[in-house]
């Protein structure tokens, strides 16, 4: 890499991305430019594939050793409750915000679209059905798929039984953490490539839909913005503030990195190594950081699985003129906190959003209504959900005094290991030949 992009910081690498893609996307929209738009397109998908690549093993090793590690952990059992406890509360408090937003813009009021067609999600939408689909019939196709849920539910119970076997499970331990290294060395190499990929996804974006999508959802769609903007730079800044007694300004230094990156890709997973990098650059200790960020990154979707999903209930039922009760808001609000894991950290949250509908007795064609803007309201849905997920580690280490405050208080810059190392070195060289 050379030596000035390596000076840059990672989240002014991918700003310039960004604001290189909206260019060459009106470029593109405007002029007419095919082949312009096809290059952004496969730039994008590239990135977005190689991102996706690596969920399987990245999951199944994260979650693994997660629970695995949990036996390093002082009072572990605690950090794991209040660690859930959290993520509920964080949950329900977005969820409230959504309801709250839909009751006072009534964003469905007026709207007359053309559902999209429906994908194959849809149809499988019941809780029935995502119940029983939690546990796989054949490991191959859960990885294949791959379904995340089923991936973390295996990897909980292998966890479980290397920590009931004992010292015999020590090999196929170690061997995880061996690929779980491999993997997110291998996944830092792409993340690298952000920047790249930010021009690929947002010049697609903005060459392929421009403000056309927006104007008969315009309220809806600065609605979901709204939402996420409030929790992410007001309930998040109040609890760390007011509960965890720690700077919010500090916070969003260290955690911009995996937010940024979060916004771009739509992706929990994808963004988890970044997430649990800033998090322990945060002053957050690396065994509960190991435990609470895959955690979250499969289950705590507050952009995803608690906003959106309530403004979207509150649209459809406009649109189809359904009257909604005091008890289908709590259903909703509840539906929200309990079926987080049903978005599996991948891109989208169709399958959530389902649920909510089914739940509350909703039309489901309501949710072809939404898809053609579904990219671009994700985007805020996961730079939401991995804030969250970075948010309630600091908030739960600060609690239980165990935070590293000279850490949070100095962020540094994300890196990568080896270049750090290698930066240290230098470093302490010159120091060894100014003879200090």
């Amino acid at each position: 890499m050379p030596a000035s992009l390596k000076r840059t910081p990672f989240w002014a690498q991918i700003l310039g991305g960004l604001v290189l893609g909206v260019v060459l996307g009106l470029i593109a929209r405007n002029g007419d430019v095919n082949w312009l738009t096809e290059t952004l397109t496969r730039i994008g998908n590239i990135f977005v594939q190689l991102l996706k690549l690596a969920v399987p093993p990245l999951v199944f090793t994260a979650v693994l050793v997660s629970v695995v590690n949990l036996r390093n952990v002082t009072n572990a059992a605690r950090l794991a409750l209040r660690t859930l406890m959290w993520f509920c509360i964080t949950s329900l408090i977005a969820v409230t915000i959504g309801i709250l937003l839909g009751l006072a813009t009534t964003p469905g009021d007026g709207v007359h679209l053309k559902a999209a067609a429906l994908p194959d999600e849809i149809h499988k939408g019941s809780w029935v059905d995502f119940l029983t689909g939690i546990i796989p019939t054949n490991v191959v196709d859960a990885f294949g798929e791959p379904n995340v849920l089923q991936i973390v539910f295996l990897a909980v119970v292998v966890g479980a039984a290397c920590l009931s076997v004992g010292p015999k499970a020590d090999p196929l331990i170690d061997f995880s953490k061996v690929v779980l290294e491999v993997v997110q060395k291998a996944l830092w190499w792409v993340i690298r490539l952000a920047p790249l990929g930010t021009l690929g996804l947002i010049g697609k974006s903005v060459a392929t839909y421009g403000w056309d999508l927006l104007r008969p959802l315009g309220t809806f769609t600065v609605d979901v913005y709204v939402g996420c903007a409030l929790v992410m730079f007001v309930v998040y800044p109040l609890l760390l503030a007011l509960v965890g007694k720690v700077n919010p300004v500090n916070f969003f230094r260290g955690a911009w990195p995996a937010i940024q990156l979060a916004f771009v890709s739509r992706s929990s997973v994808g963004t988890m190594p970044v997430t649990q990098r800033v998090t322990e650059r945060l002053g957050v200790p690396r065994d509960y950081t190991s435990f609470a960020v895959p955690f979250g990154a499969t289950t705590k979707m507050d952009g995803c699985a608690a906003i959106y999903p309530a403004l979207a209930a509150i649209f459809v039922a406009e649109v189809y003129h359904v009257h909604l009760g005091v008890g289908d808001y709590l259903l909703i609000a509840f539906v929200s906190v309990i079926g987080s894991a049903a978005t599996a950290g991948l891109t989208g949250a169709i399958v959530m959003l389902t649920l909510t509908l089914s739940t509350v007795g909703l039309p489901l064609e309501g949710v072809g209504l939404l898809l053609a803007i579904d990219p671009i309201l994700d985007m805020m849905r996961t730079a939401t959900n991995v804030t969250g997920q970075a948010v309630v580690p600091v908030l739960v280490a600060s609690r239980e005094k165990i935070l590293d405050l000279d850490a949070f208080n100095n962020p540094r810059d994300l890196e990568d290991p080896d270049e750090q190392t290698a930066d240290a070195e230098a470093a302490g060289d010159r120091r060894e030949l100014a003879g200090v």
